[in-house]
């Protein structure tokens, strides 16, 4: 298989693309990412093993979401059982991506530990915000820094690697390798898709805060920050969409087999 050549101005229409699967079916979308949420939440509250098993299932439920932005590209509303279509196709090689994906990230998060001792590992474990009082301001940005920079190739390495094992039938090692090279030469495209993206994440938050502290007069309460809640939760089922359209342009759109 070959990984297509994508330019820098498809990759940052990739957003754009995501926005209009999603329009496809708002409110199937929304029960999708909602269900989907429910579930890590749930999983994470599962003592000790909750949190990993969460992180292993990561590369199945992204099949999942990209399932439901290709039947949107066909012009039908995706049910919510396609959430869970990673685990009806080659599961095991599956549950091995994710076994991959979890010693990944906690490589990561221990690297980290060495710049800050541990202060955000154990807030991306735990979700307990470091004490403002104690925390070196240095050295948690440092170890942000290199958890960033260490976790670039394993995002580039999983970035397709789910849908190369459920649609092209590739083993998880190659799935993989050929994940993080159809990214590494196309990198012009990912550099568009992320200035897209990150415009409109930075952008659409302040919009947001900007309205309505006009509407409260300077202040913003948290009943208004609740009504900001929906708004910016519209971001997640276009991302997951998104996904969809660079697989599609690196790849091509398969039919439930291999392309």
């Amino acid at each position: 298989m070959r990984a297509r050549l994508v330019s820098f101005a498809r990759g940052a229409r990739w957003l754009a693309e995501g926005w209009r699967l999603f329009r496809v079916a708002p409110l199937a979308w929304l029960a999708i990412v909602f269900t989907y949420w429910l579930a890590m939440t749930l999983l994470s509250l599962v003592p000790l093993v909750g949190v990993v098993a969460a992180m292993a299932l990561v590369p199945g439920f992204s099949v999942g979401f990209m399932s439901a932005s290709r039947r949107c590209e066909q012009g039908e509303a995706p049910q919510i059982s396609q959430l869970f279509d990673g685990f009806r196709e080659r599961p095991r090689t599956q549950v091995a991506l994710g076994l991959v994906y979890v010693v990944s990230v906690a490589l990561v998060l221990a690297a980290t530990v060495i710049a800050d001792g541990g202060a955000l590992a154990g807030w991306m474990v735990y979700g307990r915000a470091p004490d403002a009082g104690t925390l070196d301001a240095q050295a948690f940005l440092l170890a942000f820094a290199v958890a960033t920079l260490l976790y670039l190739p394993v995002m580039m390495a999983f970035w397709f690697a789910p849908l190369l094992v459920a649609w092209h039938t590739l083993g998880a090692a190659q799935a993989l390798f050929y994940s993080f090279f159809a990214c590494l030469v196309n990198w012009r495209a990912f550099l568009g898709y992320g200035i897209a993206t990150g415009a409109v994440t930075l952008a659409v938050p302040v919009l947001v805060l900007s309205a309505l502290m006009l509407l409260t007069g300077g202040e913003v309460h948290p009943g208004g920050m609740t009504l900001a809640f929906p708004l910016l939760m519209l971001l997640l089922p276009v991302l997951f969409a998104s996904f969809y359209a660079s697989y599609r342009d690196v790849f091509g759109a398969a039919e439930g087999g291999a392309a």
